[in-house]
C-alpha cells in the first residue's frame, strides 16, 4: 500500500508538466538516483536530446549485446559529438557469453523461446540489473503504440521485481510525434529507420518490417507468439 500511496503521490508531481519539468522534478526527488537507459532508437534520441539540450542531471547508459548494428554504434558515436556528453556503457559477463556461444553456438535463439531468453538474459537483462542497482526511477522510451504488451502499461509505474519507478515520457506519443521533433531539432538519429527498421535491437535479431505489421514485428520474427519482449519490459 504504501508504494502505491507514493505513486499516487508522484503523479501528482508530474500531473500537467511538461517532458522537460517532470525531468526537473524528478532529479528534485531522487538526486543521484535517476537513470536513463537508451538503445539509440528514435524515442530514446527524443528524450537524449531533451535531457542533454536542458543540462538534467540524469544518468544515461546504454547496453552493449556484442551484438549490435553498425548503424547503431555510429548514432551512438554521433550522439556523444553532438552533444559533448558521456553515454556509459554496459557490457554482458563475458564468461557468460563465451559458455552460452561454446555450448549452444551463435544462433541458439532461433531454436526455441527458452534459448532466445536466455540469450537476452544474459546480454541484455543482467548488465540492465547492474546499470539500475541503487536506482530509484527508470525513464525509458516506451510508447503505448508499439505492442499489445506496452498498451496495458501506464505511463508512470512502480516495479515489484525491480524495486524502482519507471516512467515513460512519451508513451502517449505517436511515431509520427517522434519524427516531427527528430526533424525539428535536429536530432541525429539511426539511419536504419528510413529503411524500415522501426524497433532496432540486436543485428541477427531484427529486421524491417512489412506493410500492415505492427511495429515489434522485426523484433525475433520467426517467433509465432505476440510478446515480442527481451525480458527488460516485460509486464
Amino acid at each position: 500500500m504504501k508504494k502505491e500511496l507514493e505513486l499516487n503521490e508522484l503523479k501528482l508531481y508530474l500531473d500537467n508538466k511538461t517532458i522537460e519539468e517532470s525531468f526537473k522534478v524528478l532529479n528534485s526527488l531522487f538526486p543521484g538516483e535517476l537513470i536513463f537507459t537508451t538503445s539509440f532508437g528514435m524515442e530514446d534520441q527524443v528524450i537524449t536530446d531533451i535531457i542533454f539540450s536542458n543540462d538534467i542531471s540524469v544518468d544515461v547508459v546504454t547496453i552493449d549485446t556484442g551484438r549490435l548494428f553498425p548503424e547503431t554504434y555510429k548514432v551512438f558515436s554521433d550522439t556523444t559529438i553532438r552533444y559533448r556528453k558521456n553515454i556509459s556503457v554496459y557490457f554482458p559477463d563475458y564468461l557468460a557469453v563465451e559458455k552460452l556461444v561454446s555450448e549452444k553456438g551463435p544462433f541458439s535463439f532461433h531454436k526455441s523461446i527458452e534459448n532466445r531468453m536466455e540469450c537476452c538474459r544474459i546480454r541484455k537483462v543482467v548488465p540492465l540489473g547492474r546499470a539500475l542497482r541503487e536506482k530509484k526511477c527508470w525513464i525509458s522510451g516506451i510508447r503505448a503504440d508499439q505492442s499489445e504488451n506496452r498498451a496495458m502499461m501506464t505511463a508512470l509505474e512502480y516495479d515489484n521485481d525491480k524495486k524502482l519507478f519507471k516512467y515513460y515520457p512519451l508513451f502517449n506519443w505517436s511515431a509520427e510525434d517522434v519524427r516531427i521533433y527528430l526533424e525539428k531539432n535536429n536530432v541525429p538519429y539511426n539511419s536504419l529507420h528510413d529503411k524500415g527498421f522501426v524497433s532496432i535491437g540486436c543485428e541477427p535479431c531484427t529486421r524491417a518490417i512489412h506493410a500492415g505489421e505492427d511495429f515489434r514485428a522485426g523484433r525475433w520474427w520467426w517467433e509465432t507468439n505476440n510478446i515480442k519482449e527481451c525480458g527488460c519490459h516485460l509486464k
